[in-house]
């Protein structure tokens, strides 16, 4: 099987996740992408707003309906940072034989790789899928990144993407341009505005249950 993997704080889960993730799935023939929601993220200072337990039954609502949507709680279920690498070799270990993994991450998750924990292990575990930003039209590719990551990988002509030197490959994909995001999401709920349209109902019906980003009574 050709298995995705998708991490994230999902804080909250919106349509522009599912969306792109749809198109990722579609443009290159992925049997499943799992979505993996990240306990305790190590490059975001602030913690997440939603406790893990909300963020992942958020995920479970908003895949429910697409059977190449699947769920992982390894993040969740591992103590201490999240880090990517740590769950890349824990689906290396998982998989079958016939089993290829694909990472996928945006354009500026990508950029900041450099400063990951031992983030040229990363790259001969699986092939990388970088997905474009809303709202850039730079061109997608290796420029800009740290030279210590560009030195990794040479261009194929032939394939028209970025090789590995273990052999895995660097997709750029172009996915179409929603400008969602969970942190305004966040913002909206806070100020008592509606979020109709930015996440499935399911989602939104949640969030109103649980009470989750409200404004705290006294104003804090």
């Amino acid at each position: 099987m050709k298995i995705g993997l998708f991490g994230g704080t999902f804080d909250p889960i919106h349509w522009g996740h599912l969306r792109s993730t749809e198109e990722v799935r579609e443009a290159f023939g992925l049997d499943r992408i799992l979505f993996v929601p990240a306990a305790n993220p190590p490059h975001r200072i602030a913690q997440p707003a939603a406790p893990a337990r909300d963020r992942l039954e958020m995920v479970r609502l908003a895949i429910a309906k697409n059977p190449g949507f699947g769920l992982s709680t390894v993040e969740i279920s591992r103590p201490g940072k999240s880090y990517s690498i740590d769950t890349l070799r824990y689906f290396v270990r998982k998989r079958s034989a016939n089993d290829i993994l694909y990472f996928i991450l945006g354009l500026d998750a990508f950029r900041d790789i450099g400063s990951w924990k031992d983030f040229d292990e990363i790259f001969p575990l699986c092939h990388f899928i970088v997905t474009s930003r809303a709202g850039c039209e730079e061109p997608m590719s290796l420029r800009g990144m740290p030279v210590a990551v560009r030195r990794l990988f040479c261009y194929d002509p032939d394939k028209k993407v970025y090789r590995h030197q273990s052999g895995t490959f660097l997709y750029f994909n172009k996915i179409t341009d929603i400008g969602i995001s969970a942190s305004g999401i966040r913002r909206l709920l806070k100020e008592g505005k509606s979020i109709r349209y930015l996440v499935p109902f399911e989602v939104g019906a949640y969030i109103k249950k649980r009470g989750l980003y409200q404004r705290r009574r006294g104003g804090r």
